[in-house]
């Protein structure tokens, strides 16, 4: 079975990055989960839950846009042109600047702010939106 990523990519669309969730994001589901195994497997949920986000989260950044899916039953989905993207920003806590992961915020023309939290490597997925751009040869405001 294809990913979602590979299902909707169109005519010469090449994926340039692929992101994923850290595993460090989903840090308080795995201690629940650990903590409560013993008690009647309640913990066997809590480390369902996180293995389930991290393993049906597809991110990827292609030659054309930028595209999100989250979700196992219910799917949500979040797909920007590059063309559109007027900026990129990173958001990271102080554990997500330590153990690497962190919140992306796309804003554009016509397009309120849009996130993707959870990102391992956030300035690396920049860095992939970034050089799309200047690939299809957009031109970006100095920063």
């Amino acid at each position: 079975m294809a990913s979602y990523v590979e299902s909707v990519l169109g005519p010469g669309e090449q994926v340039l990055h692929r992101g994923r969730v850290s595993a460090w994001s989903q840090f308080w589901l795995w201690l629940a989960g650990i903590l409560l195994l013993p008690a009647f497997g309640i913990g066997l949920i809590f480390l369902g839950i996180a293995w389930i986000r991290m393993r049906t989260t597809e991110l990827a950044v292609t030659n054309r846009r930028v595209i999100a899916k989250f979700g196992l039953i219910r799917r949500d989905t979040i797909e920007i042109q590059v063309s559109r993207i007027e900026s990129v920003q990173v958001q990271q806590s102080v554990s997500g600047r330590l153990l690497g992961f962190g919140t992306i915020v796309f804003s554009g023309a016509g397009t309120p702010q849009v996130s993707i939290p959870q990102i391992a490597d956030p300035m690396s997925f920049r860095k992939a939106v970034v050089g799309a751009q200047d690939g299809a040869g957009i031109r970006r405001a100095p920063e």
